[in-house]
C-alpha cells in the first residue's frame, strides 16, 4: 500500500504515521509514502500556491496549473482524494474497501488549504471528494493522516492479534464496542462484572452483544438505522 502526499507542509508526515502499530509497519515496509511539496510546483519565487476567488469572496483558492502540474508529476497517482467538508464522510466500510487490496493499493491523497482548490482541478481528475467529520480543519493534512492511519491497521501483519482484534471494534460489529476491563479485577472499589470472571464464554459473549446495543442505542441511535437498511 502507497501514499503520495501533496502538501504545503511536508515537514507534518510521518507525524503521527511514524509511531505505535502503523509505524512499525511502515519500518517494515507493510506500506509506504512520499511527500510532494505543492510549493515546488509555485508560479514564482514567492512560492505562491493560490490566488483570490474569481467572483469575490473571503478566503484563497488553490490555482488548478499548480495542482495540476503537482498531481502530473506522480507516475502513478493510482485513485487522488482531496478531504473535504463536501464529500461523503469516511467509515469503517469505506476503510475497509480501500483497505482490500493492499498489495496493488495507491492513493494520491491531496491535502488542501486556505478555502480550498479550483473545482477545475476536482473535475479534471476526476478527484474523489472525503470528509472525516462535520467539523472544519485548518487543512488537509490531519485528514489524511486520519485516512492513513485508518486503511494501515487493516493490513495484515500490522494490528497484533489477526483478525480478530480488528473485527471486534466499534462500527465493525454493528455499533459500538461494550466495556472493556483488564487487571486488577478490583480498583478503587469498583469489580469487574462477574461474567467475565466466569469463563462461561457463552454469557460472556451475550453480555457483551446486551452491552454493545445498549451502548449504541443510547449513543449512537443512527447506527442502528444503518445496520437495519
Amino acid at each position: 500500500m502507497h501514499f503520495h502526499i501533496l502538501t504545503v507542509f511536508p515537514e507534518m508526515f510521518p507525524g503521527t504515521l511514524g509511531a505505535g502499530v502503523v509505524g512499525r509497519a511502515l519500518e517494515n515496509g507493510i506500506w509506504s509514502y512520499d511527500v510532494i511539496n505543492i510549493r515546488d510546483f509555485a508560479i514564482n519565487d514567492y512560492g505562491s500556491v493560490d490566488d483570490a476567488q474569481f467572483g469575490g469572496g473571503a478566503g484563497m483558492v488553490m490555482r488548478p496549473d499548480v495542482l495540476g502540474d503537482a498531481i502530473d508529476s506522480i507516475k502513478n497517482p493510482g485513485q487522488i482524494i482531496y478531504f473535504s467538508p463536501r464529500g461523503p464522510r469516511l467509515s469503517q466500510k469505506m476503510v475497509r474497501e480501500f483497505a482490500k487490496n493492499p498489495d496493488d493499493a495507491v492513493y494520491t491523497l491531496l491535502c488542501g488549504r486556505y478555502e480550498g482548490i479550483d473545482q477545475r482541478v476536482i473535475d479534471a481528475y476526476n478527484i474523489m471528494e472525503l470528509s472525516i467529520g462535520d467539523y472544519i480543519l485548518s487543512g488537509g493534512e490531519i485528514a489524511a493522516q486520519v485516512f492513513v492511519d485508518s486503511c494501515v491497521r487493516l493490513v495484515d501483519n500490522v494490528v497484533g492479534g489477526g483478525v480478530d482484534a480488528t473485527a471486534n471494534e466499534s462500527f465493525e460489529i454493528g455499533g459500538l464496542e461494550w466495556p472493556l476491563y483488564t487487571r486488577p479485577s478490583v480498583w478503587r472499589g469498583q469489580s469487574v462484572p462477574e461474567v467475565l470472571l466466569s469463563g462461561h464464554h457463552g454469557n460472556i459473549e451475550r453480555w457483551r452483544k446486551q452491552q454493545s446495543d445498549a451502548i449504541t442505542k443510547q449513543r449512537r441511535p443512527d447506527l442502528i438505522k444503518e445496520t437495519k437498511k
